[in-house]
């Protein structure tokens, strides 16, 4: 039975989702006994392990002798807008308590993702998908929102974090889509892993820490890196080969879903009812967006019909 390219797609981002979910629980779990930078040295060092035995298995090396200098240009860049995105993503699993949280106002995502994708990309949006944009958006800012009136304080510590990240995420996501057919995903995933551990490096020298951390955190970060720089990045660009970013990052967006479970089985811990509603608040938003998406599909696909 030949599975279509719509299923594959839809295979390979919900095992991304999966293992992505997972790095909420084990980073958050590792950044309570160690700093980012002792933290990214491990992560993205065992991260850019697996991912090179994934290419010397599959001998993807072969691929970097057929690479333009563009493509080394938009690597480069990928790279910079990668070590900022994901330096403020963990800033924001280690400054909230609940990673939980950190998933829920990440559902932002897909509406910055899906915006990027209409000026860049020229991926069209209808009015469902635009309300369930702005449902996300408000979900984020009820889990958010402190109650102050102040600007300085009207929101909790940690979710500028997340903003930072999902705006220079999507960015990336743009990019890669568009670049997607030309550049491999084990050489998209090569790259990141190691401007990421080189930024680590980098950062821990220039402050002098030590690389000698607790058994504890190296057994999940060994857990997390596996799931996290290797399998969701890798199941995440592959994705893109068969199915619309928007649509991706509408799948993507339920891992606050997994997320939840997970922070309550290892760490005991559940949100509170206002932000429990707004993170169904943005979920809601986000499938409202996969079911606009998924009628304008159809509609294009009639129209075809009716031009044969």
């Amino acid at each position: 039975m030949k599975i279509s390219n719509s299923i594959k797609g839809f295979l390979l981002a919900l095992v991304s989702v999966i293992a992505v979910s997972n790095v909420y629980i084990f980073s958050k779990a590792a950044l309570t006994e160690v700093s980012i930078q002792q933290f990214g040295v491990y992560w993205f060092g065992f991260g850019l392990l697996w991912i090179l035995m994934y290419a010397w298995y599959r001998k993807s090396y072969k691929i970097l002798k057929e690479l333009s200098i563009k493509s080394y240009l938009i690597l480069v860049f990928l790279g910079l807008v990668e070590v900022v995105g994901t330096y403020f993503f963990f800033k924001a699993i280690h400054t909230i308590s609940n990673p939980t949280i950190v998933s829920f106002i990440g559902n932002i995502s897909p509406a910055l993702v899906i915006t990027f994708s209409f000026f860049v990309l020229k991926e069209r949006f209808n009015r469902i998908e635009f309300i369930g944009m702005l449902l996300a958006l408000f979900g984020a800012f009820v889990i958010s929102y402190k109650g102050s009136t102040s600007v300085n304080d009207m929101f909790i510590d940690g979710a500028q974090y997340i903003v930072y990240s999902s705006v220079l995420g999507g960015i990336n996501a743009v990019i890669i889509k568009k670049n997607i057919k030309i550049i491999h995903p084990v050489i998209l995933t090569i790259s990141r892993s190691l401007f990421l551990l080189i930024f680590s490096i980098i950062a821990l020298n220039i402050l002098g820490e030590s690389t000698v951390i607790p058994t504890r955190a190296v057994r999940n970060i060994f857990i997390g890196s596996l799931l996290g720089p290797f399998l969701t990045v890798i199941a995440g660009y592959l994705a893109l080969q068969y199915i619309p970013l928007s649509r991706k990052a509408v799948i993507t967006s339920t891992k606050g879903l997994f997320v939840l479970l997970g922070s309550y089985l290892y760490f005991g811990q559940f949100p509170k009812i206002i932000a429990l509603i707004g993170g169904l608040v943005t979920i809601i938003g986000v499938l409202l967006i996969s079911f606009g998406k998924y009628k304008e599909i159809r509609k294009q696909g009639e129209k075809i019909e009716i031009v044969k």
